[in-house]
């Protein structure tokens, strides 16, 4: 049986959200505009503080051009090329 924390899935998006942004070389207040949302929310967004619409995750998946599903991946599935250093 899979055991999710409340708030476990907020906080991988925000984490997943984050990387792919940097993958990119996109900066949070540019991807903010790029949204339509102020820079404080996309870091709390990042920081997992906030519970997203279904909407706003497709949304946020299609300004980095990927699949939606891939900011609710898991740890473990998430490109190694993603992770800091």
């Amino acid at each position: 049986m899979y055991c999710v924390t409340i708030g476990d899935l907020q906080r991988r998006v925000g984490r997943n959200l984050r990387l792919y942004r940097l993958e990119r070389g996109v900066s949070q207040e540019a991807f903010a505009t790029q949204l339509g949302v102020h820079r404080t929310y996309m870091g709390s967004v990042e920081r997992g503080e906030r519970n997203l619409t279904l909407q706003t995750v497709e949304s946020m998946a299609g300004h980095l051009d990927i699949d939606p599903l891939d900011l609710l991946a898991p740890p473990d599935s998430t490109p190694h090329s993603l992770w800091p250093e």
